[in-house]
């Protein structure tokens, strides 16, 4: 069958039994499509471009052209190759004459010119475009805007990330979603890419834990930014379901037994988690105790000979739960309050641990979970940090998990924002498009302000991270991030809400055109109230920052 047809070629394919229809130039059998789609008869043999963009996005394109395209038009333009430059003519030797024509620079009276001094340094040019470059659609660094925080490194990962989401997952995020699951052998390659390894908010890659390494940076050269990039492009798929399934449980699960863990623990469970072929989760939640952590009731107690903790208690709303192997679990071991908390790692093997899968109202995929913990017997060689002070544990793990929320809320926002400049550039209403009526650009211009205002911030916070240490942070940063914590999720609720208004009833229909503005404006929730309630985050920012300038000597 040739890959190329004429027009005419294409029009006697308008049967039941045998449709096909031309969409930008390119041909395909639709044959088997019809009983979803009844209208394709009205299209068969023809060129249906505008019908399909009217109801389609390009991540539709994308999932079938493999199994579905046939050919093209021969009418369609092929890309020229690229072509190969002439091989520059050699260079002669310089002849004596040349010599003397040498130009030699002189003094030149009336005439100042400034001279680099020896603290000079060149400006160094900003990064390449990359991406659609809608305004506003991506970072301003992507966008050819100069940044003092991103190399050629973070550019070359971000490429990395964008082809797999682009070619892997995006376009099955949908039917993920749909089914509340998404395929083992993508978290797997979390692992195998190197990025499991890479989200735990460490300042260096850890390579004495894995084999696994990220293609395009060199581990010594690893930093917070690359955490933060791959976060973010995983988020541009628009699923919370999605990022929580592969990032959620792990990346708050997994630092505090890295980091507070007793060293023969680590070696033993950590190679596999890395791997992806095993994974944790973080267990603090419970039915009663959700902002209030100092106040939980899961209670571990030491058996007499003091080998074994003996854990009763139940957790609620735990992100991957019904999947792992692993959960570092906040426990009560002593009185009551923050001085009686502990972090315990129970592992599923210990028996008495029961999983049920909770049904909620957004990210679908994430396998939010009840746990039930029936005298599972955990051995003291399982406690994460020092007994009855685990609540530190706690609150240094906070500042982590709230950066990855931030960071996902930001980029759903950019989501939303895309979807619907993309969406008002097509549609039109009373004879001119969306993008002409004020009413709209208004909405896209308060939806940007919102997304760049706290973007910058948390560039600013990342930055932070990365030159303290552990402690400064927590105790420094831990308000700030809580405020960007409650900016950013009321930022998302607002672009979920404006993109809803602008898409009308696509957004409120699943599948579609407005597809990921309706499972995002699901998410919504699942983002405001998880790691903090704005209410908490707000109260919290002003708290800890009054508390730390008083300490660095605030004036009053």
């Amino acid at each position: 069958m040739p890959s190329t047809f004429s027009k005419d070629a294409v029009a006697a394919h308008k049967k039941p039994d045998d449709l096909w229809i031309i969409v930008d130039e390119d041909v395909y059998d639709l044959t088997k499509f019809q009983s979803e789609h009844p209208v394709l008869q009205r299209v068969a043999g023809k060129d249906a471009s505008k019908q399909f963009w009217k109801y389609h996005n390009e991540s539709i394109l994308k999932k079938y052209k493999g199994q579905l395209q046939v050919g093209s038009l021969d009418s369609k333009k092929q890309a020229a190759p690229a072509a190969v430059p002439p091989t520059p003519p050699t260079t002669p030797p310089p002849s004596r004459e040349s010599e003397k024509e040498k130009v030699t620079p002189s003094p030149e009276s009336g005439t100042v010119a400034p001279m680099p001094g020896k603290d000079s340094h060149e400006v160094a040019e900003s990064l390449d475009p990359y991406g659609a470059l809608i305004p506003y659609a991506d970072p301003s660094w992507y966008q050819s805007y100069h940044s003092p925080y991103f190399n050629e490194t973070h550019a070359a990962l971000r490429a990395e990330v964008r082809e797999w989401v682009d070619n892997e997952i995006e376009p099955n995020v949908t039917e993920w979603e749909e089914a509340k699951l998404v395929p083992a052998t993508i978290y797997k390659q979390m692992g195998e890419r190197g990025y499991l390894a890479g989200l735990m908010g460490l300042h260096k890659y850890p390579s004495d834990k894995t084999d696994h390494r990220v293609k395009s940076v060199p581990p010594e050269q690893w930093n917070l930014f690359h955490e933060l990039l791959v976060t973010d492009e995983i988020s541009r798929a628009g699923s919370g379901g999605l990022v929580w399934n592969l990032i959620g449980g792990f990346g708050i699960g997994c630092p505090p037994l890295v980091k507070f863990g007793k060293k023969p623990l680590v070696d033993r469970i950590l190679p596999a988690i890395l791997d992806g072929d095993k994974r944790i989760c973080l267990a603090i939640t419970e039915p009663d105790a959700g902002s209030d952590v100092a106040n939980l009731t899961c209670e571990a107690k030491l058996t007499e000979d003091g080998k074994h903790y003996i854990v009763n208690g139940e957790k609620k709303w735990i992100t991957n739960g019904v999947w792992c192997d692993y959960f570092t679990t906040a426990v009560r071991t002593g009185g009551p309050g923050m001085n009686g908390v502990s972090a315990l790692l129970i592992e599923r093997d210990h028996g008495g641990v029961s999983t049920r899968r909770m049904d909620c109202q957004g990210v679908w995929a994430s396998g939010t979970t009840y746990i039930t913990f029936e005298d599972t017997k955990v051995p003291v060689e399982n406690l994460i940090g020092k007994e009855n002070q685990g609540f530190k544990v706690i609150m240094t793990n906070f500042n982590h998990e709230r950066i990855g929320i931030i960071i996902q809320c930001i980029r759903f926002s950019r989501v939303c924002y895309e979807e619907s400049v993309k969406y008002a550039h097509k549609r039109k209403t009373f004879g001119k498009k969306l993008i002409d009526h004020p009413v709209i650009r208004l909405k896209l211009a308060h939806m940007a302000r919102q997304i760049e205002a706290s973007y910058n911030w948390l560039e600013n916070l990342v930055h932070q991270c990365q030159m303290m240490t552990e402690t400064e942070a927590m105790l420094k940063l831990g308000g700030a991030i809580a405020g960007l914590k409650a900016q950013a999720t009321t930022t998302f609720e607002f672009c979920a809400r404006e993109a809803s208004q602008i898409f009308g009833g696509l957004s409120y229909s699943r599948g579609g055109q407005g597809a990921k503005v309706e499972r995002l404006y699901r998410d919504v929730r699942a983002y405001a109230i998880p790691g903090g309630s704005e209410e908490i985050m707000l109260d919290l920012s002003i708290r800890q920052a009054l508390r730390v300038h008083k300490a660095l000597g605030m004036r009053l």
